[in-house]
């Protein structure tokens, strides 16, 4: 079966091509950091416009790369949310539109099992069960995950996520946007322990986070570090990203070994764009090494939002459905997205190969 993935749910458009017998044939992803960067962050109207014009360009290429028609393909998956209402909208339409063309089904896959299924794509993915820890710039939960679509979410952040705290204290760095890749940047020089950031929830039993705490230690930090300047020096704001970094990924590693623990789960998967961060892989692999656990992740480029993700996981649902192409029922042109949409709402599916 061959899959096209659609993600379009923020600043990135990304377009894979995925074989039930070959694995991943193509991917590719344009993303949109030059058009916002002079904004401080995205612009929901100009991510739409930008999905838009950049959709068919990219499916093209693509094909051209995996030397494959359109009429190769037998289904398509695209983002349904959660995300951006107008960016998701525009590669629903894009989706339903070609589908419906091509006479094959589409289907609405949630962003964050797109995550949680990217490190399926590597050569060593984790076998169910295991726990995932989700981490992006809007989401931080611990799940539980049976198989695919059997979800039990352990804990999440009650307040800021933990890529949104990242980009908030680069923020307040006065570092570009995107915050949270140039404030890791930042820290590669700075001395992670001359400041002793707090682990916030972590004095207290169960799998909850919050990082607005860090943030506002942060902004406390910097106002008492600076002097009569704007900002303190270089090496100190180098100290104090390099801190709040670590901050985070010891709190997120004292969470995730508290969930192995709970649930008796050896495998933890990573994934979302904080899994990206050295800092935190390296926190997590030393701290599961103390319980005998394993950790796994996808390479960097599908940390990030892409296709690649969205094809696997359309892939996953698509086989396990039943369309019967002779009675139309696989032809459902409600073009339909979900903004908000909680993961343990999905439905399970019987594994397939």
């Amino acid at each position: 079966m061959l899959v096209l993935g659609i993600e379009s749910s923020c600043d990135e458009t990304g377009l894979a091509l995925y074989c039930s017998q070959r694995g991943l044939l193509a991917h590719n992803i344009y993303s949109q950091v030059k058009l916002h960067k002079d904004f401080g962050g995205v612009v929901p109207e100009l991510a739409s416009r930008d999905h838009a014009r950049k959709l068919l360009p990219l499916l093209e290429q693509l094909f051209a790369e995996a030397d494959v028609a359109r009429g190769d393909l037998e289904g398509i998956a695209y983002t349904a949310g959660p995300g951006l209402m107008g960016a998701l909208l525009v590669g629903a339409s894009f989706a339903k539109s070609l589908a419906w063309s091509l006479d094959i089904p589409a289907i609405g896959v949630h962003h964050m099992e797109g995550h949680l299924l990217a490190p399926m794509l590597e050569s060593n993915p984790p076998a169910f069960p295991f726990v995932a820890l989700l981490v992006s710039g809007g989401h931080t939960q611990l799940v539980a995950v049976e198989g695919v679509g059997r979800y039990q979410t352990l804990g999440e952040s009650v307040d800021d996520a933990a890529g949104e705290a990242f980009d908030k204290t680069a923020k307040l760095l006065d570092l570009d946007y995107p915050g949270g890749p140039n404030l890791a940047a930042l820290a590669e020089t700075g001395d992670a322990v001359k400041f002793r950031f707090p682990r916030p929830m972590t004095d207290r039993p169960g799998l909850d986070f919050s990082f607005s705490g860090l943030k506002t230690f942060a902004r406390n930090l910097i106002a008492a570090e600076r002097g009569t300047a704007p900002l303190p020096s270089r090496p100190v704001m180098a100290d104090i990203a390099a801190g709040f970094e670590l901050a985070v990924a010891e709190t997120l590693a004292i969470k995730c070994r508290r969930a192995l623990v709970q649930t008796g789960m050896r495998r933890l998967v990573i994934a979302g764009g904080v899994s990206a961060n050295k800092t935190l892989r390296e926190v997590l692999s030393t701290a599961l090494a103390k319980v005998d656990g394993e950790l796994f992740y996808a390479r960097q480029e599908f940390c990030t939002d892409n296709g690649a993700m969205i094809a696997y996981a359309g892939w996953r649902r698509l086989a396990a459905a039943s369309f019967d192409v002779a009675a139309n029922n696989h032809l459902d042109l409600a073009v339909e997205v979900r903004p908000r949409w909680p993961l343990d709402e999905l439905p399970s599916i019987q594994e397939s190969a």
